[in-house]
């Protein structure tokens, strides 16, 4: 995605419904160009078209979320994608942030990815990426695989890293999630003791929720922007955690 397609993705975000001619002045490109853009992005699920209109996703909460500050969430994607080898087999949780990760390495390397997401999986269906969607109960809201049967077949694939999303960290408390099932299926995915890095805003730290995730030494590395304070980076590196931080700006 080029500086241009980001530009009209957050002008889209911002307010839902843009006109091409509206696109084609803050860009200073034609409205054909804008019309060629908005294929594109509309063919990638970043959005939908009307006649004469570029139209915000709003299926679901995902969709929502994944255009929320979605420049930000595009470098983090980038960032973690450049700690992937061509060759690997990747396990990637769900949110809007891993969400971008598993279109990142789909369009640029050659990995198979293991998610427990259907959103994810959709998302590539287009890719020429292999995907493994594990099997479960599904949970209609997070369009994610949860329960007995997840475990059991994170249990039975193997994978040299896993990328998680968080809701919360705290020193005395480690990392956190708001949705009991999905927190379960993490959980199951460290015990496996693979290489495992966290990718989320800094807007996470600070908070906390009811469902822990892990222990803090179950993961290696923390991937966020610029806004993490010193006082949290400390405390994880002193904790054996890598901190990689992109600018937000």
């Amino acid at each position: 995605m080029n500086a241009r397609h980001q530009n009209i993705m957050q002008h889209v975000n911002l307010k839902r419904r843009v006109s091409v001619s509206e696109l084609s002045q803050l860009c200073g490109v034609s409205e054909v160009t804008i019309r060629q853009d908005l294929t594109l992005l509309e063919q990638r699920s970043y959005l939908k078209r009307a006649h004469g209109f570029a139209l915000a996703i709003e299926s679901d909460d995902l969709d929502t979320r994944m255009m929320s500050n979605f420049a930000l969430k595009q470098k983090l994607a980038q960032f973690a994608a450049s700690l992937v080898e061509d060759g690997e087999t990747i396990f990637i949780e769900s949110g809007s942030s891993n969400a971008l990760l598993a279109r990142y390495l789909a369009e640029h390397k050659k990995v198979t990815l293991i998610t427990v997401s259907s959103y994810i999986a959709h998302l590539l269906k287009e890719s020429e990426c292999e995907v493994i969607l594990l099997g479960g109960m599904y949970q209609k809201k997070s369009e994610t695989m949860v329960g007995p049967l997840t475990r059991m077949c994170i249990q039975q694939v193997n994978f040299s890293k896993a990328f998680i999303g968080i809701d919360g960290y705290l020193p005395e408390n480690g990392f956190t999630g708001r949705d009991m099932m999905r927190a379960d299926v993490v959980n199951a995915v460290l015990a496996k003791g693979m290489e495992n890095i966290i990718i989320t805003d800094s807007s996470k730290f600070g908070k906390i929720n009811s469902n822990p995730l892990g222990t803090v030494n179950a993961f290696s590395r923390v991937i966020t922007d610029d806004g993490l304070t010193q006082d949290f980076a400390d405390s994880l590196v002193q904790q054996g955690i890598t901190v990689n931080t992109v600018a937000e700006g």
